[in-house]
């Protein structure tokens, strides 16, 4: 098995996913937020308890799953806020509108990974971004070399992606 996710190449080859997997039915990525700043959120997103990259989310304003939906609309700033703590779905077959015609996205047919059943938001992705002014809600991936910013975002998407596109059962987001 791999010793660390991040060693994989930005385009892993199928055997060398195949043997991350090593036959779980189920993937769970971990998103553990690490620095709350006042202008945005970083994190290290782990799959199966191995690092894979870096986060770059909106300010978390303290929001959990457990909230009421009044509670998080009365605190949540429209593309301003880190979505809340919590365990989410991720569905990997909705093509996003926004993005399907963004040449970055060829490979993936414009399917990014989708968090769904998010209280308080909608149309939450894990895509390809560097700033906060990038994330508008979502989640970016890349590497954290820059205060306040993720890098070789596009080669961080594309290695986790490639794992994503393989899970034999469904996948989850635990976000803490």
């Amino acid at each position: 098995m791999l010793n660390q996710l991040s060693e994989l190449k930005a385009e892993p080859n199928k055997h060398e996913i195949l043997r991350f997997l090593n036959d779980s039915k189920d993937m769970k990525l971990l998103l553990n937020r690490i620095y709350r700043g006042p202008d945005y959120t970083i994190g290290s997103l782990y799959i199966n308890g191995e690092k894979i990259c870096d986060t770059l989310e909106d300010t978390d304003r303290g929001l959990t799953q457990s909230m009421s939906l009044e509670e998080i609309k009365s605190i949540k700033i429209k593309g301003k806020t880190a979505i809340p703590t919590g365990t989410y779905e991720v569905v990997m077959n909705v093509v996003s509108p926004k993005y399907a015609s963004h040449k970055q996205y060829e490979f993936c047919q414009g399917k990014l990974p989708r968090l769904i059943n998010v209280p308080g938001f909608e149309g939450i992705l894990i895509h390809i971004g560097n700033y906060p002014k990038d994330t508008d809600g979502c989640i970016l991936v890349g590497y954290n070399k820059k205060k306040g910013a993720v890098l070789d975002s596009t080669k961080a998407f594309k290695k986790l992606y490639a794992i994503l596109r393989e899970a034999p059962g469904k996948i989850f987001i635990e976000i803490k």
